[in-house]
């Protein structure tokens, strides 16, 4: 079996490293906002080259988090893209605004301002960084001020990816990011993570995860329990010592795929920015051949994300499942995501590109 991720095989490289951090955190009976934490907070900080930010349970909450720390109320507008999990559309709403989607840029799959004109009511833009492949920051930032938005990276799969030469989350207003096991920083649970540009968002945010405080019983705002725990903070700092490398090994792989793969549209970076590759993503005509093939072959091949926002159930009686997205539409219906991370093997990729082109069509 060839895993669209191989977590095992991930583990049982760390597997002394995670053993012992986790056992420490156990045996110091320190669960919650404890040492470790603080410490993952700071190198995570540093890797980025951030000043400002918290750790927090999990991605989606993190996009709440800015959100609120930013100051979007209820009733106001936040643009983002349809194409990507239904999380970033569901911290807007737990924000209580209200989605708007723009399309996709064909090339990149990742959102195209070009294509939305915002309203009277838009407060702020949420570009999600798909598959670790940078949007076009140079002119969501350039959109942003000329409409007066603020801007929220969602930056759950793009982990070390940059934008000229910035790291990716560090841009906007804020940055967020997921921890969840299949990410390219992968907790052993949910956990996630918002930096901020400025100081007092990052303060607002840091208070906000803890019930509204900053000592344990005086509440000076309306926060919730959005906290990382201490067994997450503890594992996570073991493998952000090998995320650079994993990063590169990522990148190998996409550059075999993309040799082997000629003829077929694939990933495009923009020359601005990078794409760390959480998804390796693949477009077909005939996807459900292609899928039955590589469940035959034992591949674990995926689809991202099959049902735009704007068609999901749940937004089927708001204005913006009135949109139309075409471009979106189209990628929706054709892509296929193909086993990558730091642990496939050569042999495995080759497998892999061999089984996909016997049977997949343009």
């Amino acid at each position: 079996m060839i895993p669209l991720a191989n977590l095992k095989r991930q583990y049982q490289s760390l597997k002394t490293e995670i053993d012992a951090a986790i056992a420490d955190t156990v045996a110091k009976q320190d669960f919650i906002h404890g040492a470790k934490v603080k410490a993952f907070t700071a190198a995570w900080l540093a890797a980025l080259g951030a000043k400002h930010g918290t750790a927090c349970a999990n991605g989606t909450v993190a996009i709440t988090l800015a959100l609120k720390a930013l100051g979007i109320k209820p009733g106001d507008e936040v643009i983002t893209t349809a194409h990507t999990f239904f999380a970033t559309a569901e911290a807007i709403f737990a924000a209580g605004a209200v989605p708007v989607f723009a399309d996709i840029d064909p090339r990149t799959y990742n959102i195209d301002v070009a294509s939305v004109t915002p309203s009277p009511h838009a407060r702020a833009i949420i570009p999600v960084h798909l598959y670790g492949n940078a949007a076009d920051m140079g002119a969501i930032m350039a959109f942003a001020a000329k409409h007066g938005l603020k801007v929220i990276e969602d930056t759950a799969q793009a982990h070390l990816g940059t934008w000229q030469g910035r790291m990716l989350g560090t841009i906007g207003d804020a940055g967020t990011f997921s921890f969840y096991p299949g990410k390219n920083l992968g907790a052993y649970g949910d956990a996630g993570f918002v930096a901020a540009r400025a100081e007092a968002v990052g303060k607002a945010m840091a208070k906000f995860v803890n019930h509204g405080r900053e000592s344990k019983y005086l509440h000076d705002a309306i926060g919730d329990n959005m906290r990382m725990d201490e067994i997450q903070a503890a594992v996570l700092s073991v493998k952000l010592s090998h995320l650079a490398r994993w990063t590169a090994r990522r990148q190998a792989v996409a550059a075999t795929y993309d040799r082997r793969l000629k003829g077929f549209k694939t990933i495009e970076q923009h020359p601005g920015g990078s794409c760390v590759y959480h998804l390796y993503v693949v477009e077909v005509s005939n996807r459900d051949a292609v899928m039955e093939a590589m469940a035959s072959a034992s591949i674990g091949a995926g689809i991202h994300y099959p049902v735009p926002l704007h068609k999901q159930p749940a937004l089927k009686d708001l204005p913006c499942a009135k949109t139309s997205l075409p471009v979106t539409e189209r990628a929706a219906a054709r892509v296929i995501s193909l086993p990558i991370c730091a642990d496939i093997t050569d042999d495995e990729a080759a497998q892999v590109c061999d089984t996909f082109l016997k049977i997949a069509r343009p």
